[in-house]
């Protein structure tokens, strides 16, 4: 008996549910987490939560910390997709800070910033060892891909290049620089209100001391 092949709406129907499921689990992960703190947060209470079962979760993450920091590895997905799609003889450090730029600025999807409570979840990932090393091994795993990314617009090897290992690293530094200062400064810091303008100052300072550095504007003691 020959097996019936799915039509692609009902993939479409089970990615979209799929999707549906795996967003909820994050918002219950990263709800209890705040309101209880990372010791006290169960991933049955998560999946309680979610209302799905403690299967259906382990399908979906490997742990409670990676299923709260989930909008992270999302939004490295999307930076990174940005970055393929820049013109091909575009810097790649331009690239980059342009794709982070149009990710900011996306308003049919919104980046995660603005989401409520997210400044306090990333302070708490500053300060929580578990969460740390989670966001830790999502961010590597996001810049891995981007080192490939740019390697592949370089034409150039990323393993024998040091090129995009350099760039993306510089690139993405940039950017963490700029969210772990947005986080600690609080809510109530006006300054740190606008995410993208204190990204773009970080951008600004990275390229000012770069061209400061080079051999032709130092001298030799």
């Amino acid at each position: 008996m020959t097996a019936t092949k799915p039509s692609p709406a009902t993939e479409d129907r089970r990615q979209r549910k799929a999707r549906q499921t795996r967003d909820a689990l994050a918002t219950a992960a990263c709800d209890l987490i705040l309101e209880h703190g990372p010791a006290a947060t169960t991933v049955e209470a998560i999946a309680e939560r979610a209302d799905v079962t403690r299967r259906t979760f382990s399908r979906h993450f490997a742990g409670k910390e990676d299923a709260a920091l989930d909008f992270v590895r999302r939004d490295g997905d999307r930076i990174n997709a940005l970055l393929r799609s820049r013109p091909a003889g575009e810097p790649p450090l331009l690239a980059y800070r342009r794709a982070v730029r149009e990710w900011l600025a996306d308003r049919e999807d919104p980046a995660w910033h603005v989401r409520p409570r997210m400044r306090r979840l990333l302070a708490l990932a500053d300060t929580e060892p578990e969460l740390f090393a989670a966001y830790q091994r999502i961010r590597v795993d996001a810049q891995e891909e981007s080192i490939r990314i740019v390697a592949a617009r370089l034409g150039s090897d990323d393993v024998r290049d040091v090129r995009p290992a350099a760039v993306v690293d510089a690139a993405a530094g940039v950017l963490i620089a700029a969210l772990r200062l947005w986080a600690r400064r609080g809510e109530g810091d006006s300054a740190a209100a606008d995410l993208a303008a204190l990204v773009e100052q970080a951008y600004d300072a990275l390229t000012s001391e770069a061209a400061a550095a080079t051999p032709e504007s130092t001298t030799e003691e």
